[in-house]
């Protein structure tokens, strides 16, 4: 009965939160026949803003860390990133009126972290005064780019198989070359590029910082948009991709859990830090992963990974997750 009085407000409350209200508003506005039209040019300036914010936090808590402390870690979560979306491709792929596309999309928008959810969980980590390493923030790019680049990977070479070129070798390299060239990660990469080898606190503090959940809230209504036209397409297999954004954020926290548990073995990482690892890995990306996705795998359908993230599995993450793996560190350093 406690776990329940506990979880219900966290979850209507996640609910309520401005990432998901504003797509359900951009879902409603299309769903109603609204002619709202937001040009293009507006939209990809929105996701260079994100994506450049999102590159320079990493960037700047990356500068201040120990290269050497980080490494483990860093390892850990690039890994673990790579496993989620072979994860979605051998589950969710294999479900029946599901297209492996969808499900590699779905599996790269896991894999790839949630600002949101990473903002969530170190205030609650504060709060239940465990510690935790002031740069376990910056392993979100580390998980978040390799499973948004092995998706798209992935994506491109299967349809090049399922295109009649079975007989040709499919060249890898090209195809993670023109993945790391796209507008979305190449501005991912840019603000971490930046914020390790510059120093732009200045201009962060005074223009990233403050216009970024205002921005957020832009595209989440864009993306609500298209999942709206595209909602006919995800009715025929919503089960399964509300069956998969239930069970998948507990699953990867769970195994990125582990990982942070060996590596505290190793090296002394803490327990604090295991946590933020296991949290960013259950989590599903709100900022990088849609726009990225959707340039790198036009073939899938936003409504469906979109929908499964937003709907389903931020609050999972949220709301499970984050009390769950706190609750077993409690546990652990009561010990």
């Amino acid at each position: 009965m406690t776990f329940l009085s506990d979880f219900l407000p966290l979850f209507l409350k996640q609910l309520q939160s401005p990432t998901l209200g504003f797509l359900i508003g951009g879902i409603v506005v299309a769903a109603l026949g609204s002619q709202l039209a937001i040009p293009d040019s507006i939209y990809k300036f929105i996701s260079f803003f994100l994506l450049m914010k999102i590159g320079l936090t990493g960037g700047i808590a990356i500068r201040n860390s120990n290269p050497a402390e980080i490494f483990l870690p860093a390892l850990a979560a690039v890994l673990v990133g790579i496993v989620i979306v072979f994860i979605a491709r051998y589950t969710l792929g294999k479900m029946p009126g599901i297209s492996v596309p969808d499900a590699l999309a779905t599996g790269g928008l896991f894999g790839a972290v949630s600002g949101s959810t990473l903002a969530a969980v170190l205030p609650q980590l504060d709060s239940a005064k465990i510690p935790y390493e002031a740069w376990s923030a910056a392993l979100y790019p580390f998980m978040d780019i390799p499973a948004l680049v092995t998706a798209i990977v992935v994506a491109s070479v299967y349809l090049s198989k399922k295109s009649g070129h079975t007989s040709e070798k499919v060249e890898i390299w090209p195809i993670i070359k023109e993945s790391i060239q796209s507008s979305a990660v190449t501005s991912l990469l840019l603000g971490v590029a930046l914020g390790i080898l510059t120093k732009p606190e200045p201009v962060y503090e005074s223009f990233f910082d403050p216009l970024f959940r205002g921005f957020l809230s832009i595209l989440m209504i864009i993306m609500g948009m298209e999942a709206a036209q595209r909602m006919n397409e995800l009715r025929k297999v919503a089960q399964w991709f509300a069956i998969y954004a239930f069970i998948s954020p507990i699953l990867h926290g769970f195994l990125a859990f582990g990982l942070g548990l060996i590596i505290h073995k190793i090296t002394g990482f803490s327990i604090g830090g295991a946590v933020v690892l296991a949290v960013i890995a259950a989590s599903s990306s709100d900022i990088s992963g849609p726009p990225t996705l959707r340039a790198g795998i036009p073939s899938a359908n936003p409504s469906a990974y979109i929908g499964a993230s937003t709907a389903i599995g931020t609050p999972v993450a949220i709301a499970i997750c984050i009390p769950l793996f706190i609750g077993i560190a409690e546990v652990m350093l009561a010990q």
